[in-house]
């Protein structure tokens, strides 16, 4: 094998970056810090939308949500496919007919009747958005270790608005670091990378094997070591849980409650977040054991290693927990890493970049061609800092999670500007108001800048075939319009550049 074309993909679920502390976290997480240190670091990636299945569906196929169409989480599906049509282009479609091996360990969700394994990947079958804590593969890990099975106390929830109990947010695990699930997934990989190098070291085989751990997406469930490796007092609240919601769209305000935000006292939202860091440093150290595997088993200088995940987590900013209807940085900005073998390492970049770019890179890496990954673009030109042409801005969607709710955002370098069409619109000044806490949607002196990015948000829908400008056509300002808003086609008088 000619070439680093091994790739191990390292993925968590519901991740906020400032938890890594190369992300300025004031609590180290030394594995993916080192990870930083030896490959390259990047400090405005993004999820394509804040969910996991149309992000994990954005990821296997390099289509942004609205092209692939599969747009919510199964679990609370508000009328949207559930599954990807067959003959869908998938990365591990592409990589398998190559002659990779093809690994997934952990967190599927992409989909209902579908698995991983029909598009191509090797692992046990884990279905659903959490651990599985009764799946007959971890049963049998326990057992084959005689380890005790999964119970819980401590339990963390709020009051529902209708009085009922509120989500599970954390809970104490009785259960030793080796019997947790993560510990299960960390396990299970190993396995299948001794297995893969084998065939990489015997038959000059190369590999994709990516780890996909449930957490730390909520609830935080943990064993003593980590439910109690924070102290709560040492916790800086986020400066938004100031939030008023004043000028923000009432979804906004609804959600918080729905999470039962102020239900709980403030005392309980510091323990979350500490539990949160907890769960984190569980990953961390499980990221450890399978890459000190990588480096025993001799296949650092033959592996690219990326570390990401699907999208970020609340914990209390702007009151609220989980993900949702509010593009805010939070839940949109996400920890991204990669390390690419013979590529200087400690490299920061500040190019606005997606997940959706992951799908390039592993065709670009594994030696095929990505243009089949349409809305994807290849990062090896940043890795190792390299200069590269790339675009000043960002688009991002949401297509809705318990009830359909259609979002679009434009990031640019200071500002973010979201398009609501159910309520009030948004428009952020990052360099001034980092947390997002004020809207300036209205305010006069934001004119021209609203004006700007409305046209520019417009002009990239259009671009891309995102039919959700056709709403932006007759309700905003949007420049020069070079179509029939009516879609009748019979008036050439609606539109403008027809025949006089």
């Amino acid at each position: 094998m000619t070439g680093p074309k091994n790739i191990l993909f390292l993925m968590t679920d519901q991740h906020r970056a400032d938890t890594l502390g190369v992300y300025g976290s004031p609590r180290a997480t030394p594995v993916l810090d080192e990870l930083a240190r030896t490959g390259t670091r990047f400090d405005r990636w993004y999820t394509p939308t804040a969910i996991c299945t149309p992000a994990r569906a954005s990821l296997l196929t390099g289509q942004a949500p609205f092209r692939h169409k599969l747009l919510a989480n199964n679990e609370r599906n508000v009328g949207y496919i559930e599954d990807l049509p067959d003959g869908q282009f998938t990365f591990s479609a592409a990589l398998r007919q190559a002659g990779y091996n093809c690994g997934l360990i952990g967190k599927w969700h992409v989909g209902t009747e579908k698995t991983a394994r029909d598009f191509g990947f090797d692992g046990p079958e884990l279905p659903g958005w959490h651990n599985p804590v009764d799946n007959p593969d971890y049963l049998a890990y326990l057992a084959e270790r005689d380890l005790p099975p999964y119970e819980i106390s401590d339990r963390i929830r709020g009051t529902l608005p209708n009085g009922g109990p509120g989500n599970l947010l954390a809970a104490r695990l009785h259960q030793p670091v080796e019997a947790t699930f993560e510990h299960y997934l960390a396990t299970r990989t190993i396995e299948l990378l001794e297995r893969y190098a084998e065939a990489a070291r015997d038959r000059d085989q190369p590999f994709f094997l990516a780890l996909h751990f449930f957490g730390p997406h909520l609830p935080y469930i943990l064993p003593d070591e980590y439910f109690d490796l924070v102290d709560p007092e040492d916790v800086e609240l986020p400066r938004s849980v100031a939030e008023t919601f004043h000028g923000k769209p009432p979804v906004q305000k609804n959600y918080s409650a729905h999470w039962t935000f102020d239900t709980m006292p403030i005392e309980t939202t510091r323990k979350l977040i500490a539990v949160y860091h907890g769960y984190v440093a569980l990953i961390d150290r499980q990221i450890g054991r399978v890459l000190d595997a990588l480096q025993r088993l001799g296949l650092v200088e033959d592996t690219s290693v990326f570390f990401t995940c699907d999208h970020g987590e609340f914990t209390g900013a702007h009151r609220l927990h989980d993900k949702g209807p509010a593009m805010y940085e939070d839940i949109y900005r996400t920890p991204g890493l990669l390390r690419v073998p013979g590529e200087p390492g400690g490299v920061v970049r500040t190019e606005f970049v997606s997940l959706l770019d992951c799908t390039a890179t592993i065709l670009e890496l594994a030696g095929l061609d990505p243009k089949s990954a349409v809305d994807s673009r290849s990062l090896l030109p940043l890795v190792g800092g390299g200069e590269a042409r790339w675009e000043e801005d960002l688009v991002c969607e949401f297509h809705g999670h318990h009830f359909p709710y259609a979002q679009r955002m434009l990031r640019t370098d200071r500002y973010k500007l979201v398009v609501n069409p159910d309520s009030v619109n948004e428009l952020y000044d990052l360099q001034l108001d980092p947390d997002e806490l004020l809207n300036l949607y209205e305010h006069p002196e934001m004119a021209e800048i609203r004006t700007r990015m409305m046209h520019r948000l417009y002009q990239l829908l259009q671009e891309r075939g995102d039919k959700f400008y056709h709403w932006m056509t007759s309700m905003y300002d949007v420049g020069e319009t070079r179509y029939d808003p009516t879609l009748s086609g019979l008036d050439e008088a609606t539109y403008q550049g027809s025949k006089p």
